[in-house]
């Protein structure tokens, strides 16, 4: 019975993994012919029908690219870097919940902010063991601006854990079957949007990869295998979040059509940002967290705190 149980996790975790690295080549394509046609343009549409064939085009040009040693970086960590963005990018998709016998999480949400934590240290180590001052600087403003997001995603999630009492994101579908979180507290969908913009370095927040005064950020040094790792962990972390916010505001079954029709539409939400607006300031970006954004989330949460001690002595 172990063994079966195993064998079923081992290849649900490979489906996942396949589909995933798919959703991300498809996502790439839908985020270039959004913008082509923002900018009255057309997206890539020569490489089989419509341009379907061209993500996977793109990853064998560049896969197939020379590999350059920079002699002065940190070896070691140079091309670690990579791989464990790569495998931190994966294995939070775990704590998605699938009704399949492949995991059980019932401090899914612990787990989410775990993983979402540890991904930092691979973008500044990146940036650092680069021995460049283009991506050491573009790693710093990953790491102040990631943290500086956090701390109020951690308590906008305890204002969630104290609605449904529990950790299990199985729990959302359950509490949103009559009405959505995001006609009931609308303050808070519309911060944790821009909460993921700036977790996952996504315009107008993009300042860990400035190419106006940064050349690329924390990746400018990296190219061939290694920019293509770093480019498919940043898309999959960029999915997972669309995915999470997808749980949290607009509730829902991933087995229903309803899903992903939610999803691709919270996916050209993102695209038209990033066709619509400019680069944020870097210092208004810091200022807007902790001045606007974390006095806001901390008095929904005392307010939320406020109705469960009345609940509970009434």
């Amino acid at each position: 019975m172990f063994l079966i149980d195993f064998l079923i996790s081992l290849i649900g975790s490979i489906l996942l993994i396949i589909c995933v690295l798919v959703s991300v080549a498809f996502l790439t394509l839908l985020e270039r012919k959004v913008l082509g046609y923002i900018q009255i343009r057309k997206g890539p549409n020569k490489l089989g029908l419509i341009g379907l064939l061209q993500p996977f085009r793109d990853a064998i040009k560049l896969l197939r690219k020379e590999q350059v040693y920079l002699y002065i970086s940190n070896y070691f960590i140079y091309y670690l870097c990579p791989f464990f963005l790569f495998l931190i990018s994966l294995i939070r998709w775990i704590c998605i919940p699938l009704l399949i016998k492949l995991y059980s999480f019932n401090l899914g949400i612990l787990y989410f902010l775990s993983c979402l934590r540890i991904g930092v240290y691979g973008v500044i180590l990146s940036g650092w063991a680069s021995n460049s001052n283009y991506a050491l600087l573009g790693g710093l403003r990953a790491i102040a601006q990631t943290i500086s997001y956090e701390v109020r995603l951690v308590f906008i999630i305890l204002f969630f854990i104290f609605i449904i009492e529990r950790y299990n994101l199985l729990r959302f579908n359950i509490y949103q079957n009559y009405v959505w979180f995001v006609f009931c507290i609308i303050p808070l969908a519309i911060i944790i949007i821009i909460s993921f913009l700036a977790e996952t370095n996504r315009t107008p927040f993009d300042f860990a990869e400035g190419e106006s005064e940064l050349v690329s950020g924390f990746n400018v040094e990296y190219r061939g295998v290694g920019f293509v790792i770093i480019f498919l962990s940043e898309y999959r972390r960029i999915l997972f979040m669309r995915i999470i916010f997808r749980l949290f505001f607009l509730g829902g079954d991933v087995y229903s059509l309803m899903f992903y029709l939610k999803l691709g539409f919270i996916a050209f939400l993102y695209i038209w940002v990033r066709g619509s607006l400019p680069r944020y300031r870097y210092d208004k970006l810091i200022y807007l967290t902790w001045k606007s954004y974390l006095p806001v989330s901390l008095n929904f949460l005392i307010f939320m705190l406020g109705l469960k001690l009345l609940f509970l002595y009434n």
